[in-house]
């Protein structure tokens, strides 16, 4: 642990002796950083590319969902409490997303918002995406009735996802567990800290709050997942976006 914090204050330091906003210094390995940064499952692909650590995903979910083809041994009907549930006519495709996260996040100067489509990706490979359902669309509504028993649901193009908590992964890491990264390098917990539920008014306008958690004991900004608008990322990325390819 000594070894990492050394490095990354080093290259802090080199980093703020920079006249320009890029990120610097490529010398650091994925060894380097903290354990958060590999605790992915199989089917996505991490590595560092210069001042990126770069996730490779298929973004195909490794649990039951009544959105795979009924022949897939993960098909599974509805079993999820929400009684309006109703299926939407899209089925689980393949993809190919591509997010590079930078190595040493840091808060932008000017917020820039969150995309439609992926804008971070979570510890099972599956994209996050933020509250709205399309363009010029009020945050989630009858959206979250096509849903499957764990908070997913593919779009048009067969790209599963999640909008709001991922209990595929609260039930297997727990509520106050790391679930991944935006696309500015910052992580995604859980809605739970110290046993206690994360409301809204616990954040800040980007739904994110700065301490030390297990996987950042120095202390880093990061993303809670609320049952509230905007449940994953509020009015915008808190820091300066990487490069999403989905």
């Amino acid at each position: 642990m000594k070894k990492t914090i050394l490095l990354i204050l080093f290259i802090l330091t080199a980093c703020n002796n920079k006249d320009d906003d890029e990120l610097c210094c490529s010398d650091y390995k994925l060894s380097d950083l903290s354990e958060a940064y590999t605790l992915f499952s199989d089917n996505v692909t991490v590595y560092v590319d210069g001042n990126y650590v770069v996730y490779e995903t298929d973004n195909l979910p490794n649990h039951k969902s009544p959105y795979w083809e009924t022949n897939n041994t993960l098909y599974e009907a509805y079993t999820g409490t929400n009684s309006n549930y109703k299926k939407n006519p899209n089925k689980i495709i393949k993809q190919n997303i591509v997010i590079k996260i930078p190595v040493l996040p840091k808060e932008a100067t000017n917020k820039v918002a969150t995309p439609l489509g992926a804008m971070g990706i979570s510890r099972n490979g599956i994209a996050f995406y933020n509250q709205y359902a399309g363009p010029n669309n009020a945050p989630l509504t009858n959206e979250i009735n096509s849903f499957d028993q764990y908070l997913g649901h593919p779009q048009p193009q067969g790209a599963y996802h999640y909008h709001i908590e991922p209990t595929w992964l609260t039930q297997q890491y727990g509520k106050n567990a790391f679930l991944g990264f935006l696309a500015d390098g910052f992580p995604v917990y859980g809605p739970e800290e110290n046993g206690t539920t994360v409301n809204n008014s616990d954040l800040d306008d980007y739904h994110g709050h700065s301490h030390a958690t297990t996987e950042f004991p120095e202390g880093i900004y990061h993303y809670h997942i609320t049952d509230q608008d905007p449940y994953i990322n509020g009015d915008g990325f808190y820091g300066v976006k990487g490069i999403i390819t989905n």
